[in-house]
């Protein structure tokens, strides 16, 4: 499988594990103390890392860290949009969009090289 799509493919499952570690507990644990959900959540970002810490290794290998931490905040938004609309039940507004717009530009100049050699090819 192609580097960048294992990379890509582990950050996201990372990034599942993750988005409820930090956000399931407020529909699920809404009524519990705090540090129930702290434990809880701490139990889930587990699996977080196991899947999130080789995947950069992984993708170190072809990106540079700010490539992979662009790469790891456009996931961050694919995954949580959905998960915030689906499970959450939050209303989608348009500010998604212009965060997922300048995300995509951030992405386009820190893989710009990237592209131009893939363009070029």
């Amino acid at each position: 499988m192609n580097i960048y799509a294992l990379s890509a493919l582990m950050l996201c499952l990372s990034n599942l594990f993750m988005t409820f570690a930090w956000y399931g507990h407020l529909r699920n644990m809404a009524g519990r103390a705090w540090y129930v959900a702290a434990l809880a959540s701490w139990g889930i970002a587990l699996f977080e890392y196991l899947l999130q810490v080789p995947a950069n290794r992984i993708g170190h290998q072809v990106m540079a860290v700010g490539q992979l931490k662009i790469l790891q905040e456009i996931i961050t938004l694919g995954v949580f949009v959905p998960f915030s609309i689906f499970y959450l039940r939050e209303r989608l507004t348009l500010d998604y969009l212009w965060a997922g717009l300048c995300l995509c530009g951030a992405a386009f100049f820190m893989f710009r090289r990237e592209i131009s050699a893939w363009a070029g090819a």
